[in-house]
């Protein structure tokens, strides 16, 4: 049958070939639903599941909590010609959630969220240029120079910021000050920030008057309600919240200072669905339950026997693995070869196990030792049979 989707899927990351290094008939490649920390495929084939939608459910899939929510909202229409007084409501409690944050505005993506954090630095400062640290999605402002389809001259504007060097940082931002508008980074790549950078980026960025945005797609909710800025007690001008945030429904946020987020009003940042409720509820739903059943200190928990395994596998199969990775709430193994990596996706699935071979695996509130156990055994006995 003709391919109607190129690439297979319309998310990258979900390709098969991304996922198991492979597009064999015999692996996983659609699902046919998901409850809790388990996904069926088409085949009606169950796995534990440790992707968990990229890092976008944290609470487990078709969580009470949340299909309540989302059905109500449905059930009352989700769009109008009017603004929706839940937007009201939201804004109040991610405010009230994470109190360094003032003001917000509503979108559908990740993406869409950080363009918009760096169109209203943009906007704020009057200066153009904008460095980046990590992933920030897959638009025009932050793709390297040379990226097919993106305009040389867009490219030009972006620079990459190096992650946990203070000095090379320092030196980075002082001499490009004079231009730059915003200062773009993810709090975790692959490893824990270091406090310094972080301090560094933070003091630089004020100094030369220059927005910091921190960008927590992935940490949001996860390593605290208030993602990294709350751990390690960072304080950006800007902050992108997505993912979690609604629990796998489509929602992110830009929020921060007031004065910052003032901008917005003289720019045009806009989504015509930025407003329906479905998601809005959800996210609503999210915060609650977060705080209410203290998740991040659950992850924290599973999730840290999860990396204390993983850690253990590398001792146990060196030929394959050379490291296990990132923080206990996400995670991931380090492999010799993209062989070894494939070969490990795939044998993890025959046996009923969804596991990420890159950045990164995530628990949720639906895994317990049992599953991360489960995840375990699997994966020792994959790595034992490739010993042989």
């Amino acid at each position: 049958m003709r391919e109607r989707i190129p690439g297979t899927t319309s998310t990258g990351s979900k390709r098969p070939e991304t996922l198991f290094g492979s597009r064999d008939e015999g692996l996983p490649s659609r699902m046919s639903r998901s409850a809790g920390c388990r996904v069926w495929d088409e085949q009606g084939r169950e796995y534990v599941d440790l992707v968990m939608a990229l890092g976008s459910v944290a609470l487990g899939y078709g969580h009470p909590a949340i299909t309540a929510a989302v059905s109500e909202a449905a059930s009352n229409g989700v769009v109008s010609g009017l603004a929706p007084a839940l937007e009201v409501e939201v804004a109040e409690l991610v405010c009230e959630s994470i109190p360094w944050v003032e003001q917000v505005r509503f979108l559908k993506t990740g993406a869409e969220a950080v363009a918009a954090a760096v169109r209203i630095a943009r906007t704020a400062t009057g200066r153009d240029r904008v460095f980046g640290c990590g992933y920030h999605g897959w638009l025009d402002w932050c793709q390297p120079a040379g990226a097919r389809g993106v305009p040389a001259e867009l490219g030009g504007l972006f620079s990459e910021l190096p992650f946990n060097e203070p000095e090379a940082t320092r030196d980075l931002i002082r001499t490009h000050a004079a231009t730059l508008g915003a200062v773009v980074v993810e709090p975790v790549i692959v490893d824990p920030p270091n406090p310094e950078w972080l301090r560094v980026v933070q003091d630089e960025c004020e100094r030369a008057g220059v927005v910091f945005v921190l960008d927590e797609i992935k940490t949001i909710g996860r390593l605290a309600v208030g993602g990294a800025a709350e751990r390690w007690g960072i304080r950006p001008d800007l902050v992108v919240m997505g993912k979690a945030i609604a629990n796998g429904l489509p929602l992110a946020v830009v929020g921060g200072r007031a004065e910052v987020m003032a901008a917005a009003n003289h720019t045009w940042i806009s989504s015509t669905l930025a407003t329906e409720t479905v998601s809005l509820a959800a996210a609503r739903a999210t915060l609650q339950t977060l705080a209410s059943e203290g998740v991040p200190a659950h992850l924290s928990r599973v999730g840290t026997r999860l990396l204390a395994g993983l850690e253990a596998l590398v001792t146990r199969h060196p030929a394959h693995l050379r490291g296990a990775a990132g923080l206990p709430e996400m995670c991931f193994l380090q492999f010799t070869s993209e062989q070894a990596s494939a070969a490990t996706a795939q044998g993890a699935a025959a046996r009923g196990l969804l596991f990420k071979r890159t950045a990164y695996n995530f628990v949720s509130l639906a895994h317990g030792e049992r599953e991360v156990d489960f995840a375990l055994e699997v994966l020792e006995g994959v790595l034992g049979e490739m010993d042989r």
